[in-house]
């Protein structure tokens, strides 16, 4: 147990992409994060988080949501009734990792051990490649040279897209992000176009407010829910929507839901992606515990940035492998 008043510190942090990075929704060039450091006992834990304006979410209203529990964190609020205090989304993730990375460090046990897991192995991620125009996307899907390619598309030209990636990269395994993108005219022709350049999954193809076509669309290709699906709360209105579910910390508040989502997700009967934001690798971290039982890993988030945090996660290739209990848990 720790025996003294833990104090909480936070702050926003800037990584630079390397490039830009597109998406359906637009581009950015920096990846902004909110890191949580609680310190006590000699130990600091601590957790990273990316405020999402698609889920209503701002750098600087998330640091200050953070901030307001200083009080309560040094009065002994710990992870349990974090889940209750907080709702679902960054504020309490970053929260709940700098908990998990506190207790591990204090009690000299990986978060695995305490979690009653194994210790976890290296696991093979997706290389995500940025919307754009289909010689370009080829052109870098060529460079990549990964086992594993994350398209993102959502935008006029998607079939051309997938041809294109297809001929440039005939080896790789193709997973598609719409990010909301399509809509349920399109829909059938774009699941006929997936399932001829071999994609093995749909990432939300339709808007979360809109999905309910996918109940009666033929499903060539499993389709996933990201945007669809948060926390349990939404789970049992996907079960015949969709085949997977995304589970990143950000939305699900946290690694504790996230593995109890994980849990309650295989229980329904859907298989598991894991994902992460444009973030470094203490964001990647805790995840890594997810990806243990997830069918589809994507945590290449400090691939894509021009510099990551020091000590970082260790990538060989298409291999992310655990982290070091330097950088967290």
């Amino acid at each position: 147990m720790i025996n003294v008043r833990p104090k909480l510190t936070v702050r926003v942090e800037r990584f630079p992409i390397r490039g830009s990075f597109t998406i359906a929704r637009g581009s950015k060039t920096e990846a902004a994060v909110v890191v949580a450091e609680i310190a006590a006992g000699g130990h600091t834990g601590r957790g990273e988080c990316v405020p999402y304006a698609r889920y209503g979410e701002s750098v600087e209203g998330v640091a200050a949501l953070i901030a307001s529990l200083e009080g309560e964190i040094a009065a002994g609020l710990g992870r349990a009734a974090l889940q209750d205090r907080l709702p679902a989304g960054a504020a309490r993730n970053a929260l709940d990792c700098a908990l998990w990375d506190l207790e591990a460090k204090a009690s000299g046990r990986r978060v695995a051990d305490l979690l009653g897991l194994p210790a976890p192995e290296p696991r093979l991620t997706c290389y995500t490649l940025s919307l754009d125009a289909p010689e370009a996307m080829a052109m870098a899907a060529a460079a990549a040279g990964r086992p594993l390619l994350k398209l993102k598309l959502g935008a006029l030209g998607d079939e051309a897209r997938l041809r294109a990636i297809r001929a440039a990269a005939p080896g790789a395994r193709l997973v598609v992000d719409a990010n909301e993108g399509w809509n349920a005219d399109i829909l059938p022709q774009m699941m006929d176009a997936c399932a001829a350049a071999g994609v093995e999954l749909i990432e939300q193809p339709l808007p979360a407010a809109d999905d309910g076509a996918l109940e009666s669309v033929k499903r060539l290709v499993p389709v996933c829910a990201d945007e669809s699906v948060h926390d349990r709360a939404g789970l049992a209105a996907l079960r015949d929507r969709y085949d997977a579910i995304n589970i990143k910390l950000d939305k699900a508040g946290g690694l504790t839901e996230a593995m109890a989502l994980a849990d309650a997700a295989e229980r329904e009967g859907f298989f598991l992606m894991v994902g992460c934001m444009l973030a470094s690798s203490l964001a990647m971290a805790p995840a890594m515990l997810v990806a243990q039982r997830a069918r589809i890993v994507d945590l290449d988030g400090p691939l894509l940035l021009a510099r990551d945090r020091e000590p970082g996660l260790r990538y060989e290739g298409a291999l992310a492998f655990p982290p070091a209990p330097e950088l967290w848990g």
